[in-house]
């Protein structure tokens, strides 16, 4: 746990969230702010930051809690789309230093969503330049 984490304070009880789903180890609850109703959070009960910090184990129970989470956003609220995102530090769009992943729930009626705008290489060099580092750091 961590002080400081309004994460960590909501899974203490201290601070109250309206909760979706709870175990052991994980916890899901309602985004006070969200981008659009049904946004819920998806946190390990641990203090892990970053994504690389979660232990392997846990990782593991998070994305079946998110899949979980996920079903029920199309069987619960008839969402007809779901995005899931998770950040990393502050240039990622970070707000909380604590693991977590989002669900946010996109209808027909709000059309078709994109969350970012896709870029371009310079070159197929290029792209297989970056390619070869990722490949290089995963040995």
């Amino acid at each position: 746990m961590s002080a400081d984490c309004i994460f960590c304070k909501i899974v203490a009880g201290t601070v109250p969230s309206t909760k979706v789903y709870e175990d052991s180890e994980i916890i899901a609850f309602m985004d006070i702010g969200p981008v659009v109703k049904g946004h819920t959070l998806v946190v390990p009960k641990k203090h892990c930051d970053p994504i690389t910090g979660v232990p392997p184990e846990l990782l593991q129970k998070l994305i079946l809690v998110v899949q979980k989470i996920a079903k029920a956003h199309f069987a619960g609220l008839g969402a007809q789309g779901l995005h899931v995102t998770q950040a990393n530090g502050k240039l990622a769009g970070q707000i909380v230093p604590h693991v977590h992943f989002h669900l946010i729930p996109r209808f027909e009626s709000e059309g078709p969503q994109r969350n970012w705008v896709p870029g371009k290489y310079a070159s197929n060099e290029e792209m297989s330049q970056y390619g070869k580092k990722i490949r290089d750091a995963i040995r």
